[in-house]
C-alpha cells in the first residue's frame, strides 16, 4: 500500500538566513508530520546553495534549494514561512525596476499569491517581513509584530506593528498570517503554526 505523502511546509530563503530558525525548523516540522521545503530564486540554475548569518564569525549551516519560487504554488503547501535574517532583503532585489511598477521580483510575486490564498498559512519572524515590505499592498493594514530594526520598515509600508509596553509583541496572529519578533521565541513560533494549521484542517473537514 502506497504512502500517503506528507504535507509540505515551504520556506522561503537565501543568502544570510538565520541558523537557529533553520535548525528548529528542520527539528520540529518532521515530527509533527510536515515535510520542509526550502524555497528560493535559482536565477535560472537547477540549485544553489545559502549560507547562513555567521555566529562569532563563523558560518554554522548551509542548504542547497533546487525548488524555484518561480516553479511551484502556494497550493502545494499548508503553510509558507519567511526565514528570518537579512534573507528577504535578498529575495526582494529586482534586476531591473519599472518606475512606478510594483516589485516584480519573483519572490514578490510569489508572496502576492501566498496572501491571496485564503487557506495558507503564512509565517513571517524577526526580520522578514522585509519581503512583506516589497508592496505596500501585502502588508497595510495588517497587525504584526517584527524585531525593533524593521519596525519603521514595516510600518512605514503601512503595518500595524503592536506593542507590549516598549517592546514589541513576541506573536500577532491576523488571519492567515503569523508573525514572530526574534529567533529567541521560534518554538513557539513553530507551535502555533501548526495549531493554525489543524485548526484550519478542523474547520474544512
Amino acid at each position: 500500500m502506497m504512502q500517503q505523502p506528507k504535507p509540505k511546509i515551504g520556506v522561503l530563503i537565501e543568502e544570510h538566513f538565520d541558523p537557529s530558525e533553520f535548525r528548529r525548523f528542520n527539528e520540529y516540522f518532521p515530527t509533527q508530520g510536515f515535510e520542509v521545503e526550502y524555497l528560493s530564486h535559482l536565477w535560472g540554475n537547477d540549485s544553489l546553495t545559502f549560507t547562513s548569518n555567521p555566529t562569532d564569525g563563523v558560518i554554522e549551516e548551509s542548504v542547497t534549494v533546487h525548488t524555484d519560487v518561480q516553479e511551484v504554488s502556494p497550493q502545494d503547501y499548508v503553510a509558507v514561512i519567511l526565514i528570518g535574517g537579512y534573507a528577504m532583503d535578498r529575495l526582494r532585489y529586482q534586476a531591473e525596476i519599472v518606475p512606478g511598477q510594483p516589485n516584480q521580483a519573483p519572490a514578490v510575486q510569489f508572496l502576492r499569491k501566498c496572501v491571496a490564498s485564503k487557506d495558507l498559512k503564512i509565517g513571517t519572524i524577526c526580520h522578514s517581513l522585509w519581503l512583506f515590505c516589497a508592496d505596500q499592498r501585502l502588508i497595510a493594514g495588517r497587525k504584526v509584530t517584527c524585531a525593533h530594526n524593521v519596525v519603521c520598515d514595516v510600518a512605514n509600508a503601512g503595518g500595524l506593528v503592536q506593542y507590549d509596553g516598549n517592546q514589541t509583541q513576541e506573536m500577532v496572529i491576523d488571519g492567515n498570517l503569523i508573525t514572530g519578533k526574534h529567533p529567541g521565541m521560534v518554538d513557539r513560533f513553530m507551535e502555533t503554526i501548526i495549531q493554525e494549521i489543524e485548526q484550519m484542517v478542523a474547520v474544512s473537514s
